[in-house]
This record gives structure tokens, sequence and C-alpha cells, in this order.
């Protein structure tokens, strides 16, 4: 991919790294399909309301209060109602306030990138509860006893380091997550891969991650140095997590030699026709946010982050009519990341959440400080399109399949 000088190149990854060239690279398709031009897709803005109200009922269902916690991996430890946060913090007592966040980074930043679609197939028996948990639960909770059980450290148990990582072993990542052949666990490889390539990124960037016992919770460190009167921005912290993690994904579309991430392209978006999403760096984003706020930092700028472009949230447009197909062979066969299908529905779905997120408020008759973006993520669109999938479809499969390498979604 060439671009005319360095600067320019510069310039380029800067743009497609920060949340505004999301919006409006997503735009771009949007109006594509909003003007009768996309090859796949229509969008009837009239079923907006008709969402927003079935966003509401969910999310007073699930929150009566509205007293909504952040969409974050935090969630998800929550699941069956155990207590497993407080049984961590119990376990993290003797350690400084600082060291406790550290550890806390340490766990999200792990387990989000393990945490890409299990598939349809893939069960955890959680021995302690005797739970059968699947998909995003599962795939938490066994990341979650694997870290608590020292495996991802060198040194001492509730910590992860490089070391470790770099030296991981697919047959650990198997047995931490009781995978068998009656038991497949989409993406094995993939996530292999990411924790390998975090060990060694950690390694490469003493700035973020420390030079002594490189690990993720040292960027703890480095937000503190980015507050100003206990003050930190969501997308300082989003800045972080893709300056310290761009080089732990796959092969990716480059410029100047720096791996883009989740950046793909599309023939229909002006200039260099790139799309930038970084899911997963977002939701970690969101995700490391609590444990900032419990040093006693006020999070501010939320919505500068967009809605989360996945199936959940993109199922929900589409199984509620939002969003409609215009050949049903679409949902036939699986698509690749990378193909324009995929794109335009991740691209609508971000530009969607925007406006859902709108109407939600308006009908609530509260303000973005109220309710931002990321606890309507959680109340909310995430849970209500799992939700309709269940009602919809065996398993609550998403209504269109994606050949996924356990990285993106």
């Amino acid at each position: 991919m060439e671009v005319r000088t360095a600067e320019a190149q510069r310039k380029l990854i800067a743009y497609l790294r920060s949340p505004v060239a999301i919006r409006e690279r997503c735009e771009q398709l949007f109006a594509l399909v909003t003007e009768g031009q996309s090859r796949y897709f229509t969008c009837d803005l009239m079923r907006l309301t008709k969402v927003a109200h079935y966003v509401i009922e969910v999310m007073r269902c699930e929150y009566p209060d509205l007293e909504i916690p952040f969409h974050s991996r935090r969630r998800h430890f929550e699941v069956g109602s155990v207590p497993r946060l407080a049984q961590l913090d119990s376990q993290l007592a003797g350690l400084t306030p600082v060291e406790k966040a550290a550890a806390k980074f340490d766990l999200a930043i792990v387990s989000v990138l393990l945490d890409a679609g299990a598939g349809n197939n893939w069960r955890y028996d959680e021995q302690e509860t005797g739970l059968n948990l699947t998909r995003s639960e599962g795939l938490a909770i066994a990341s979650l006893q694997m870290f608590c059980q020292g495996a991802f450290s060198s040194h001492s148990l509730l910590q992860v380091d490089a070391q470790k990582l770099q030296a991981f072993t697919e047959a650990e990542l198997i047995t931490g997550f009781q995978v068998n052949t009656k038991n497949p666990l989409v993406g094995i490889s993939g996530r292999l891969r990411l924790l390998q390539k975090l060990g060694q990124v950690l390694v490469s960037s003493p700035n973020l991650f420390g030079n002594e016992n490189p690990r993720p919770g040292n960027l703890v460190n480095y937000l503190l140095g980015k507050s100003q009167n206990g003050q930190l921005a969501a997308a300082s912290v989003f800045s972080a997590v893709l300056e310290g993690l761009s080089e732990i994904w796959p092969t990716r579309l480059e410029v100047a030699g720096i791996n883009l991430g989740d950046v793909w392209q599309h023939p229909a978006v002006k200039d260099d026709g790139l799309v930038p999403f970084h899911k997963l760096s977002q939701w970690l984003t969101y995700s490391l946010l609590e444990p900032l706020q419990e040093l006693g930092l006020l999070i501010t700028g939320l919505d500068a982050l967009t809605g989360l472009p996945e199936y959940r949230n993109g199922g929900l447009c589409i199984d509620l009519g939002l969003v409609n197909l215009k050949h049903p062979d679409v949902l036939r066969s699986p698509h690749s990341v990378a193909s324009e299908v995929i794109v335009e529905w991740r691209a609508l779905t971000v530009i969607l959440l925007d406006q859902i997120a709108a109407t939600v408020r308006e009908k609530l008759s509260m303000s973005p400080e109220e309710l931002p973006l990321v606890k309507i993520l959680q109340g909310g669109t995430w849970t209500a399109g799992r939700k309709i999938a269940a009602e919809l479809r065996i398993a609550g499969t998403s209504p269109i399949q994606i050949d996924s390498d356990g990285t993106v979604f």
C-alpha cells in the first residue's frame, strides 16, 4: 500500500487508529447502503424506534434501576452470580492499589485477547460451581481460572509476564480450555499466536510495559503518567492499547511496515479504501477503565469511542429488521472477515449503534453523561442481540456466519 511520503504515512497510521476515522469511514459505507448502492444490504431507519424500545426492554429487565455497568470483560467473570471478582480481590488483598490494578490489567488483556468467537460446539465445565458455560462467558471463566492458577506467569500467581507468554504452548491452551475432539474450540492456533506475540511486544515496548519483568499490567503506570488532575481520557487508553498491541495481530494490511490490525478494504471507500474497526482493542479499552476508576481516576470522553462491530450488535440490527439483506444467498455460507459483505455489515453496525444509543437516551430522557454508549452496549444492545438470536435460531447463532481465525470476533 503506497503512500507518497513518510510524513503522509505517519499521519495515515495515526488517523486510522482514531475513533474519528472509524466513524468517518463507516459513515461512507452507511451512506452507500442508505442511498441504495450496496450489493448486499438495505437499511430501514423506520425500525429505529422499534429497536430502541426492544433494547430498553432488555435494559430494564437486566438492570431495573438503570444503574448499568460498563460493557467490559469483567461482566463475563460474574456469570451465574458467582462472586469471582470478590474472590480475586481477596487474593490481591496484600498488594498496593497500583499493584492490584496491574494484576487486573494482566487478567483483562489476556482474557480479551482469548475471547474471539468460540464456535457453536465448545463448552467449559467450571468444577467449583458445576456450571457448563459457552461462548464469551466460558472463555472468560477458562482464562480467569488459568490466570489464578499461574498459567500465564513464569514468576508468581496472579500475574502475566512476557517470558511465559513467549513460551506458551498449544497443549497448555488446549488443557486450559478443556478442548478435545468432542469439545472443539474455533481458532486455537490463532489464539496461541496472539499470546506468543503479546509476549514479544511486551519486551519490545519497555516504555509501555516496563524493563524488568515486562507485563501487560505495567500499562497502568504509563496511563497514570498520562492523567492530568486526576482525569484520563478514554481515547488515551485506546491510543495506548493500539500503540502497545498493534504488532500482535496476524498478517494484516500494513502501511510503512506497520501492522494496521482490525482494518480492512472496501472499494466504495474514498482515498485509500481502508475501513478501521479495532473491535477487540476498543473492547479491551472498555475493560481497562474500571481498574483505573478504582485508583480514583475520572475517565472522560467515554463516547469518543465507538460501539463494537461484532455479531451480537450487528445481529440485533438484522434480526429486528433495521438492516435487511438483498439476497438470502448471503446466509447460506460463511464469509471471510475481509469480505465486502462483512466489512459493510460491521460498518453499518458502528453507525447504527450511535443512532440506537441516541434514540434510547431520548426515550429515557437521559443524557450521554448519564447513559454513555459503553453502558448501552452492556444493558443493552449486546444483551439484546444475544436474546433475539436465541429466539430466532438454534443455539443463538449469528444471522450471518463468519470464518473466524480467533483474532477478530
